[in-house]
């Protein structure tokens, strides 16, 4: 019997800490939390706000093991996460399983080794109630929200909808964004670019210098290309200064889901999984901080690599201040456990991160890098000797003199791909003030002002933190519920064609000519749906205090506060809830004259029937007729669509479904579309369309091409079917051949497997009764 008992939140973790730990101790884990709100009456007394707490069904077999282990242990010692989150599920296994919450033993650490473990053994404390009571503070607050509003949205707009604190908030910057794009007006103006003959080592070489300001019209850039037909070009100033680039902070929660997505592609919560098996693994510090601040042991070790690698000259040692608004969490940034080791095994995606977190870790320990820039200002001249336009040409150039930390790495941002034409990298042409220049041709080129960029997971994590909503625990969950709840969505916007002039000079003659270039074309953006939207407007409209961004922020700081001690958390609870459920029951008593987001486009001009578009029972759909109209029609909205922008023609395009199309073995080829999408029915059978094909075009031949192809999978499929027994059948899948009957699946052994299509009725249901009879194994939820 062990003496010594250890609770932690995951089996990865348990494995690798036991390893660490004599064999008076034994490590065992809580799968996370233990407890949470029962599910019904809001898991709140209503009249207190007193949590009330459940064991759910699936945790049930692991409290009562662990029960039976804590009772049989001399000394119970608690292991969760140090963050509010690990500090709740502390306190929930003390009261569960019967321990003192003031002398149970509670030790934390930021990262899994050895020396981490041991020296929290060597100093417990006691479960922090004032963290306990902030994640209970942010549970049930986000529980009287959530089950207070859904619903109303359940009754106004349709049923399985939901509503949250900070998902709804995040969902409204999205949402405003999208708005702010369609509501842009590109307006045009001109870049103006002299190509000038530069002296090099061997010649001349053309460089790209642009006008120190751009023209406003079309008439200015006309003007400028005008007065310098006849002009030199001078050289008026050369300008060089050393510059310098210091390197940024090691990752915190916020900056590693931010720099992943940019450099590797990650999804936010690709991210948090990846780097949580790194953790688990000894591998990286804790992964949900808010600070940059970096131990000593990892400063020396650190500066010991560097010097190895680089030298001297490369090592700076640098102590970095968190200036996070309200952070909180684990007390040091997310760096690797042991800074010699460069690169780990296993799969890719964890090398690519910890390859990530240890470049970013050790650049923040390295010199700076040293530049020079240079900026040469040419003017042209006209035969008067005079200036022939008020603004020079400039052309700039950045040389690094030492790298310093850019040997190992350097900070993406989400404007990269930016146009810097006028920038050089390398070295300038050698020239002096006063050299004369002539150019090879002028341009002035028609360019557009930019919409707002759509958010990506990485920009929208960078907007919350902005803003102070949510903290580095909730980013990821945020951001895949909204997208789980079909609110917004990764997706892609296909750019617009659009033409722009480009006006030349070149041996003085002025010539007009114009491009093609995509325009607005997203890649793997955040883009709202039509759900999402009618959700955000209603939320917006009915509960403005609670979709306000600076209460969100202000609500965080409170829970803050309460981690620290400063307010109670149950007197900030009545406050908010005295202030929210006025607003709820108005909204709950509301007549509802028609669906939130229901809009009348007119009418069809052959029936005189409304036409209306609105969010119905499967989503976004058109309606034709009025609701107590027997014969009224509906279409479901494409997904290149939206009810928001839809127009009346469009919609009663829609309406042109169900059409027949042709024939096929005498019977009538139908495109129509349901819930699934677009389909074509044949004979009582129905085939779904591709993805992007237009069920309003696809022709007689493209159906039947389609049906035979599903009827070409379908008999490869199909191994054996018996007369004497209809709904037994032999079935060729994924991995083999496998037994159907009655609408459920058999495995068969391998040798069976083999010689599937000699199989008879009896051998199959030799197996199907086997399998029947076999007791259901209890599968335990993590």
């Amino acid at each position: 019997m062990s003496k010594n008992l250890v609770i932690v939140e995951s089996p990865a973790k348990a494995k690798t800490i036991e390893k660490f730990l004599g064999a008076d101790y034994r490590v065992m884990s809580s799968y996370g939390h233990i407890r949470d709100l029962k599910k019904h009456n809001f898991g709140v007394d209503l009249d207190t706000l007193t949590p009330q707490y459940e064991v759910p069904a699936d945790k049930q077999r692991t409290v009562r093991e662990l029960r039976q282990q804590a009772k049989k242990a001399s000394q119970v010692w608690l292991a969760s996460d140090e963050d509010r989150e690990g500090e709740a599920i502390s306190w929930h296994l003390a009261e569960e399983l019967g321990l003192d919450v003031s002398n149970t033993k509670r030790i934390v650490f930021h990262e899994i080794t050895r020396q981490a473990i041991l020296n929290a053994i060597e100093r417990p404390r006691s479960i922090d109630m004032n963290l306990v009571n902030a994640q209970q503070a942010r549970r049930v607050l986000d529980r009287l929200v959530g089950f207070n509003i859904s619903p109303i949205l359940w009754r106004q707009i349709k049923t399985n909808l939901s509503a949250g604190r900070v998902q709804s908030v995040a969902v409204r910057l999205i949402v405003e964004r999208e708005r702010e794009i369609q509501a842009h007006q590109p307006q045009p103006f001109y870049r103006v670019h002299a190509f000038l003959e530069l002296p090099t080592a061997g010649g001349t070489a053309v460089h790209r210098t642009s006008l120190s300001r751009q023209a406003a019209t079309h008439e200015e850039a006309l003007a400028i290309l005008e007065a310098c037909k006849d002009a030199t070009y001078r050289v008026t100033s050369v300008t060089s200064k050393p510059t310098r680039r210091t390197p940024a902070p090691p990752f915190t929660t916020s900056t590693l889901q931010q720099e992943a997505a940019r450099k590797l592609g990650f999804s936010v919560s690709q991210t948090m999984r990846v780097a949580q098996g790194l953790y688990e693994s000894g591998l990286i510090t804790y992964m949900r901080t808010d600070s940059v601040n970096l131990s000593t042991l990892c400063l020396n070790s650190s500066a010991k690599e560097i010097r190895a690698t680089w030298g001297d000259d490369y090592a700076q040692r640098r102590n970095f201040q968190t200036r996070t608004k309200g952070a909180q969490e684990a007390h040091e940034a997310i760096r690797p456990t042991d800074m010699s080791v460069q690169e780990i095994t296993g799969d890719n995606a964890a090398r690519r991160l910890y390859e990530l977190i240890w470049k970013r870790t050790i650049a923040s320990q390295m010199a700076d890098a040293q530049l020079e820039r240079t900026t040469i200002d040419i003017t042209p001249i006209a035969p008067n000797g005079k200036p022939a336009t008020e603004q020079t040409f400039q052309l700039t150039g950045e040389v690094v003199k030492f790298d310093g930390f850019l040997r190992v790495y350097q900070v993406s941002t989400d404007d990269d791909n930016q146009d810097n034409a006028n920038h050089q990298s390398d070295l300038l042409p050698q020239v002096a003030e006063g050299m004369e220049l002539s150019a090879t041709e002028v341009t002035a080129t028609q360019r557009f002002t930019q919409a707002p960029s759509r958010y990506t997971e990485a920009s929208l994590v960078h907007k919350l933190e902005e803003l102070g909503i949510g903290r580095p625990s909730t980013y990821a969950p945020t951001i895949s519920t909204i997208q789980q709840r079909e609110y917004i969505m990764r997706g892609d916007r296909e750019g617009t064609a659009r033409t722009y002039t480009i006006d030349r000079l070149a041996d003085g003659v002025i010539t007009e000519t114009t491009a093609t270039e995509t325009t607005g074309n997203d890649r793997g953006k955040l883009l709202p749906t039509d759900i999402g939207i009618v959700v955000n407007d209603y939320l917006v409209q009915t509960f403005p205090s609670i979709l306000d961004y600076n209460f969100t922020a202000t609500v965080e700081q409170q829970f803050d506060d309460i981690a620290e001690g400063k307010i109670e958390w149950q007197e900030m609870m009545r406050s908010f809830y005295d202030d929210f459920q006025p607003t709820v029951e108005t909204a709950m008593n509301a007549e509802r004259t028609h669906r939130a987001g229901e809009r009348t486009l007119g009418n069809d001009p052959k029936t005189g029937k409304v036409v209306t578009v609105k969010i119905g029972r499967y989503g976004p759909m058109a309606q034709m007729g009025d609701n107590d109209d027997e014969d009224r029609r509906f279409a479901k909205m494409p997904t290149n669509k939206s009810i928001e922008t839809i127009t009346l023609e469009e919609a009663l395009e829609l309406f042109r479904l169900p059409r027949v199309v042709g024939q096929f073995e005498g019977t009538d080829l139908t495109i129509g579309a349901g819930r699934f999408g677009p389909y074509v029915m044949h004979n009582g059978e129905f085939t779904s369309l591709p993805k992007g094909t237009d069920p309003l075009t696809i022709d007689a031949d493209e159906a039947i091409a389609l049906i035979i192809a599903k009827r070409e999978k379908e008999a490869q499929r199909h191994i054996k079917s018996f007369d004497e027994e209809p709904e037994l059948e032999i079935l060729n899948g994924r991995w083999g051949a496998y037994i159907a009957y009655k609408g459920k699946n058999y495995r068969m052994p391998k040798a069976m497997s083999e010689r599937a299509a000699e199989l008879t009725v009896a051998e199959c249901m030799e197996v199907v009764n086997a399998e029947s009879a076999r007791p259901k194994a209890k599968r335990r939820s993590r």
